[in-house]
């Protein structure tokens, strides 16, 4: 790798959630929605595209915006008038595919580029043979489009079945019997039917393995050897999870949670803000990856883009990925240089996490956030709020066994201390005395005292005032 990557593997700045990774030729590329920094809304900006090469997922580079609003025929404004989560294919004509849904007309939009992440042209909405519009009327509500292709044949697949009645969309019955599956024609436009339901919602779901991780939203398919794999956000919001079949259509049976972007199933409590999350796994350069979001500015409307290596077990089961801050890194971070305070991977109070909803006052709860408004340029995100009992997690540095220093950077006043434990509920390495009755920017530091080997750093604060936790500097 050319440098370190992190999570968010994007520039700090950048808030692109629903992440749908996908390799074509030597690079990968995520197409998601598009937040807007301290927006009151989701998805409320232009669909954008970042790529990587296979070879070196530290280096991603912004391809620009591939699609606008205003290109769609279906003029629109207000809050619901934005583009949720996208997907991409490349079709048997070698051309790409954008499938998207906008909020005001629960129908799937359809737009075609010969290259992977450049200006897309309108085509036309997905529709059943006789040309009525797929969504349309009292039809299925359409959500969160995920499209698929497996050797001469491209699948579609959509659904939102919520826990409980939604005003907007509970007339379209067809939500509770989960996501749908369906085979398009050539034209990348009609489906065939008859169309498929893939993964159960809560209200069809006793006795067939899905209870309590139920399909909720985020349709996405991947084919890993001669297995299928349904990914979607369950009724839960905070977890990935994935469904198993051995055809594109066919039965599917529950697998397992991919991520949580809480580590629940890992811990019994969050670790971490909840809020839902959206992504996929891929295949790149020989290891599996899912690719997730997390959320902050203390609501659901900013959330950025993460990524995280996942095992995939001789039988075809995935294992549970684990939160860290190295993410796409192919190794822990080197113990030495400053890290920003925003790549922690756990974050919490001491009366815990909450779930992420509307913007409300923190109270003694930290968030991750920036200064000024949104913009692509000058990242300088960091940790508000962080009060009395807060904690930050980051996972995993390599030690190599010898005396370090420590500093943190803070801004805001504030008198204490910050306690750095080598675990969550581990030994304590260093304690660094706060006193900035000024609240400047300043750094305080301490001696280090850890054991060799790959470690996490977890700093909380004990004291008065709510400082910003800028960085942290080792070596």
């Amino acid at each position: 790798m050319k440098k370190q990557a992190f999570n968010p593997y994007m520039p700090s700045w950048e808030y692109v959630p629903d992440g749908e990774p996908h390799v074509f030729g030597d690079r990968v590329y995520v197409y998601g929605s598009h937040d807007r920094f301290n927006g009151m809304a989701f998805c409320m900006n232009d669909y954008v595209c970042w790529s990587a090469p296979v070879t070196d997922l530290s280096d991603w580079k912004y391809e620009g915006v591939i699609w606008r609003k205003k290109n769609d025929p279906v003029k629109g404004r207000g809050l619901l008038f934005q583009m949720y989560a996208p997907d991409v294919v490349q079709g048997l004509d070698g051309r790409y595919y954008l499938y998207y849904f906008i909020g005001t007309t629960s129908t799937i939009g359809v737009a075609v580029c010969d290259t992977p992440a450049g200006e897309y042209e309108y085509l036309g909405r997905v529709r059943y043979p006789d040309g009525r519009v797929l969504g349309a009327g009292k039809d299925l509500h359409q959500f969160d489009p995920a499209v698929f292709r497996d050797g001469d044949r491209v699948y579609l697949y959509t659904g939102f079945a919520p826990r409980f009645p939604n005003p907007i969309t509970d007339f379209r019955r067809g939500n509770v019997n989960g996501a749908m599956g369906a085979e398009l024609e050539p034209d990348m436009l009609t489906v065939k039917l008859p169309t498929a339901r893939i993964a159960k919602s809560v209200h069809n779901s006793r006795g067939t393995g899905f209870e309590g991780h139920e399909f909720f939203e985020a349709s996405s398919m991947r084919k890993f050897g001669d297995k299928y794999y349904f990914i979607y956000s369950s009724v839960n919001g905070h977890e990935l999870c994935y469904a198993v079949g051995d055809a594109p259509l066919g039965s599917f049976s529950y697998g397992g949670t991919l991520v949580s972007i809480g580590d629940l199933g890992l811990s019994d409590k969050p670790l971490n803000y909840l809020g839902n999350t959206h992504g996929s796994i891929e295949f790149i350069n020989g290891e599996y990856y899912v690719f997730y979001h997390r959320h902050t500015n203390n609501h659901c409307f900013s959330r950025q883009a993460c990524a995280e290596r996942i095992t995939r077990t001789d039988d075809g089961r995935f294992l549970q990925a684990e939160l860290t801050s190295c993410g796409l890194n192919d190794k822990p971070l080197a113990a030495k240089g400053e890290y920003g305070a925003n790549i922690a991977c756990h974050l919490f109070s001491k009366k815990g996490t909450r779930f992420m909803l509307f913007k409300r006052p923190a109270g003694c709860h930290p968030y991750f956030t920036q200064s000024g408004e949104d913009r692509e340029r000058d990242p300088d995100q960091y940790v508000k709020n962080f009060c009395d009992g807060a904690t930050a997690g980051f996972k995993y540095f390599d030690f190599d066994g010898c005396a370090h220093g420590i500093s943190v950077t803070v801004r805001g006043k504030a008198k204490g201390k910050i306690t750095v434990r080598d675990g969550l509920n581990g030994n304590t390495v260093a304690v660094i005395e706060i006193d900035n009755n000024r609240g400047e920017t300043k750094s305080f530091a301490s001696k280090l005292n850890i054991a060799q080997g790959k470690k996490p750093l977890y700093f909380t604060y004990n004291g008065k005032g709510r400082p910003d936790f800028l960085s942290f500097r080792l070596g």
